[in-house]
């Protein structure tokens, strides 16, 4: 149904890094999501009013509570597609992660209370009337939520977005929640044994976890979660295709929203080249990752000596010396300055955010290293932190 909905309201639908074509798709599963959710509100309230289950009330709230999420998410895509204005340079694509966090917290919401009602029908268990066409309500409800989370999760994956996901993670603990809800009330009906304030719990229980589970999820971006692997390879990738660069270092990359990416780094390049040659070679670098990963690039030219074979050795052997310490400890801007009465080593290292080492404990040992390759030198080390 939503692959037929999109062909017919989502003009340039495969598209999906277009701002409008993301906003659209989000609008599309939240309208149906607010219609299924409703009417499952509307049957499920009406098997837990005949059969006198607290377990289906609840669950019928439950879907009531997901019809306000999926309001929350519609909202939330609308207000992240509004354009960049003088005091939110990098746009509003954020609140499409708070949508997410704020979905997150009904679920737990939800959950909590179900599971103080559920209490309450522990310690006083009531007569549940387990008919049949409750029973068919339920399992209709499970297929319903089931396709829900499937079309949800598909979308979400499609135009990468954390609040969508979070709503199929709600429509997948639903379905199970309702599963659960249908079994407790085939064994009154069967066996004739009461399970439905336990039945309740468990729901509770398996419901605040996933909103937990969501949470963590759509927090994590806005906390400044490290990029996946893979984009930092394929940025490094693409900028190391040009000859003209030999080393990349202090890649930063900042997310304001799915498809909002701001990607800066520090590219080595030979301290005797063209200057022209090589910032032509740097901008289109930087081209090509906005064109291929869609992302905004800012990329700092670091000029080396490459014909030194002085400087090569030097390096080669401290970053051997380095690299025996196994601690992940790497370097990069190294240069010399030579003086009358010394000679001033400087470059760059990368702490391990998990190193053992304090950064001055670190700065320390590494001093003490080029202390102990070479005479008459004076280390000047400035220690860095990996954002990847």
């Amino acid at each position: 149904m939503i692959t037929l909905l999109s062909k017919i309201f989502i003009k340039d639908r495969g598209d999906v890094s277009s701002p409008e074509v993301r906003r659209a798709y989000g609008a599309l599963c939240s309208i149906v999501g607010i219609c299924l959710n409703v009417l499952l509100f509307g049957f499920k309230y009406l098997a837990g009013t005949l059969a006198g289950s607290i377990a289906v009330t609840a669950d019928a709230f439950n879907n009531l509570s997901d019809a306000g999420s999926s309001i929350i998410t519609l909202l939330g895509f609308r207000l992240a597609a509004k354009k960049p204005d003088p005091g939110h340079p990098f746009g509003h694509g954020r609140i499409e992660y708070i949508s997410g966090v704020a979905v997150s917290l009904i679920i737990i919401v939800v959950g909590v209370q179900l599971g103080l009602e559920s209490v309450d029908k522990i310690r006083a268990p009531e007569p549940v009337d387990a008919s049949w066409l409750a029973m068919l309500i339920l399992a209709a409800s499970i297929c319903v939520k089931g396709y829900m989370y499937f079309y949800n999760r598909a979308v979400g994956k499609k135009i990468n977005s954390p609040g969508m996901r979070a709503t199929a993670s709600d429509s997948l603990s639903d379905s199970v929640a309702t599963l659960v809800v249908l079994l407790g009330m085939l064994a009154a009906r069967i066996w004739g044994v009461n399970i439905d304030g336990w039945s309740g719990a468990a729901v509770a229980l398996f419901i605040i976890w996933n909103g937990f589970n969501a949470a963590r999820d759509t927090l994590d971006p806005l906390l400044g979660r490290a990029p996946e692997p893979e984009l930092v390879q394929r940025i490094c990738d693409i900028v190391m295709a040009h000859p003209e660069v030999l080393n990349v270092h202090d890649l930063v990359v900042h997310d304001y929203g799915p498809g909002r990416l701001m990607v800066s780094l520090h590219a080595e390049v030979p301290g005797d080249g063209d200057i022209f040659e090589l910032h032509d070679a740097i901008d289109t670098a930087e081209y090509e990752l906005q064109k291929e990963l869609g992302c905004t690039a800012v990329i700092h030219m670091d000029p080396v000596s490459t014909d030194d074979s002085k400087v090569a050795a030097m390096r080669a052997a401290l970053a051997g010396a380095v690299g025996a310490l196994n601690l992940g400890i790497t370097i990069h801007d190294f240069r010399i300055v030579d003086g009358p009465t010394h000679t001033n080593v400087i470059f760059d290292a990368v702490l391990p955010n998990d190193s053992p080492l304090s950064e001055d404990e670190a700065k320390a040992r590494l001093e003490d290293i080029v202390r102990g390759l070479w005479q008459n030198t004076h280390p000047k080390v400035h220690i860095d932190r990996p954002f990847v």
